[in-house]
């Protein structure tokens, strides 16, 4: 995308009918270079997408049962055996007891191991998206992020309501 400044004015100029196709088409190409960047920034280890993005929910949620993962991920519990099973395998992810229920198992992230072999993959991206930053005020920057996150949560409600498949 280019002109980004422009092509937001010639939209606005367009009425709100206009720049709300520009942001739907915007959500589009930002959506697909997320998958793009996770994708390959995960092959670059060896690992899925799903994969990936399962250990940033461990890192930021914090060690998870099974069934708690299936519902984050939204993806059947056999599913996530198999997940963390691969996990296990790569050695990015441990199984530990669940003191409050002996017959569950929680999944954790391998901090150490993630912060070493793939926080570095995103040092680019986030130098980038930090460059990005200092364009916008800061409460432009608050509004952004009252966006993004009402955002995200429209986008986890719509999984939800899609439900894992084959259920």
């Amino acid at each position: 995308m280019t002109g980004l400044g422009s092509e937001a004015g010639a939209a606005a100029a367009g009425g709100r009918e206009a720049l709300e196709a520009a942001l739907d088409l915007a959500g589009r190409e930002i959506s697909a270079a997320t998958v793009a960047f996770h994708s390959a920034l995960a092959a670059h280890r060896g690992l899925t997408a799903i994969e990936e993005k399962t250990l940033d929910i461990l890192l930021r949620d914090g060690p998870l049962t099974h069934a708690a993962l299936a519902q984050r991920l939204h993806l059947a519990r056999a599913s996530v055996t198999n997940l963390a099973d691969r996990l296990a395998a790569k050695g990015y992810v441990r199984r530990e007891p669940n003191p409050a229920d002996g017959r569950s198992v929680f999944i954790a992230a391998d901090a150490d191991r993630i912060a070493a072999e793939l926080t570095p993959l995103f040092d680019g991206w986030t130098t980038a998206l930090h460059a990005l930053y200092d364009r916008y005020s800061g409460e432009q920057l608050g509004t952004i992020l009252d966006f993004l996150r009402r955002a995200a949560a429209e986008q986890e409600q719509a999984a939800a309501e899609l439900g894992p498949p084959g259920l």
